[in-house]
């Protein structure tokens, strides 16, 4: 992936710069390598640093107002000052370290309705700032991710489109200030008591704390939220029977009369503060996936695992 812009900060005449990621995909929890590839334009140019930023589309609110923005979340200098000779040119290789909360934007390799991921390239020069067009970015879900999205697939649920949240889900620890909400239509099977279905992953080094909201419906067609949260380890996504716990998981949504919600501020959505292995099933799921994933838009307290706490 490579792009180019001429920087505005000099004027004509000033630097270029082209970033190149090695690859266009990685996970959460993973390394983001490549170059940045400076040309000095017609004089000689005092850099004083050069950093990458992720960006990422997160819904907010003001008041009544809510909104879409782009937010920088995690920002690495990839060099501190130094002259770029006039004409002269400068390689800065780079490798950053993603957080493990770094939310997902595609699954089977088909981008999730709803996503934006990117970087910015950004060159300081004289006190001033510019940054590159944003380079599209894919995020693959983890083996424990996977393994729970595509258990929810085999019981006939079905992709509906991802955001992120503002916020911090009461309770869990996390590094970012969004979390991302994956939803689904629910399964026939079990339809007739649940409207609509957001799993989220909040993931650490060890394993990722999965919280699923339940629409779930009432007496006479009225709607009420149910929340349950689970945490399991990112070494059994490939020991476990995840159609069987996943199935579990929901049933017991379903069969609870009521759901007991703790006061939350900021965007619908969860309680928040301020809240088998895939190998040989990968490829006869992924069909599923893409009838039943809306895509497009390229860019547009804690329970061991089986015990359900209804918030």
């Amino acid at each position: 992936m490579v792009f180019k812009k001429m920087l505005a900060a000099l004027g004509v005449g000033g630097p270029s710069v082209d970033t190149v990621l090695a690859t266009p995909s990685t996970q959460p929890g993973g390394k983001l390598t490549g170059h940045v590839h400076i040309k000095g334009g017609d004089h000689d140019t005092q850099i004083e640093y050069v950093s990458l930023a992720l960006v990422t589309r997160v819904e907010m609110e003001s008041g009544d107002q809510e909104y879409s923005k782009n937010v920088e979340f995690h920002k690495v200098r990839v060099a501190g000052a130094f002259t770029l000779p006039k004409g002269a040119t400068h390689q800065l290789p780079f490798t950053i370290d993603l957080p493990w909360e770094t939310p997902i934007t595609a699954v089977y390799g088909q981008h999730l309705h709803g996503m934006t991921m990117g970087v910015h390239t950004e060159l300081a020069v004289a006190k001033a700032v510019d940054k590159t067009d944003l380079d599209p970015l894919q995020i693959a879900p983890l083996p424990i991710h996977e393994a729970i999205l595509d258990a929810f697939l085999r019981l006939g649920f079905r992709f509906s489109r991802a955001d992120l949240e503002r916020g911090h889900i009461y309770g869990l620890h996390q590094t970012l200030p969004f979390y991302q909400e994956i939803e689904f239509y629910p399964s026939p099977n079990y339809s007739g008591g649940i409207r609509q279905l957001e799993v989220t992953f909040v993931t650490n080094p060890t394993g990722v704390d999965i919280v699923l909201e339940f629409d779930k419906r009432g007496f006479l067609g009225a709607s009420h939220d149910s929340f349950s949260r689970y945490h399991v380890r990112h070494d059994q996504a490939a020991s476990t029977d995840w159609v069987q716990v996943v199935d579990g998981w929901v049933r017991q949504a379903v069969q609870k009369h009521s759901a007991h919600g703790m006061p939350h501020q900021g965007h619908h959505g969860k309680p928040h503060s301020r809240g088998h292995g895939m190998g040989g099933v990968a490829a006869g799921v992924a069909g599923g996936v893409i009838g039943g994933m809306i895509l497009g838009e390229a860019l547009d307290d804690m329970g061991d695992m089986g015990m359900d706490f209804d918030f």
